[in-house]
């Protein structure tokens, strides 16, 4: 009988063939988007081998895409990235100098 251990990877990211975290979810989706395309086309009457050559060449894209992007920001810098871009660049203060000392601050 095979032997297997308990409690493996507790703590660690899920991970799938080197691709981390949030990283699945946009391979798994954009995947799912690539093939649902292929659908929309074929039914919509588009030649057969315009969708196969679409599709495969979508789904090549996405895959150096989601590894490029896995290798260059890592598990969180992707989130990181995203978050730094809503932040504002600079703090304005339109207080008068002698106010901004003053206790209670706007009176």
């Amino acid at each position: 009988m095979a032997e297997y251990s308990i409690n493996k990877g507790i703590g660690k990211p899920a991970e799938f063939k080197g691709l981390k975290a949030q990283y699945l979810f946009i391979f798994a989706g954009g995947l799912l988007g690539v093939f649902i395309l292929f659908v929309i086309l074929y039914m919509a009457g588009v030649g057969q081998w315009i969708c196969i050559g679409l599709g495969v060449t979508l789904a090549l894209m996405l895959v150096w895409l989601t590894f490029r992007l896995n290798d260059k920001y890592g598990q969180h810098g992707l989130m990181k990235l995203l978050a730094g871009k809503s932040h504002p660049r600079y703090i304005i203060s339109r207080l008068r100098t002698g106010r901004l000392f003053r206790k209670g601050g706007r009176r």
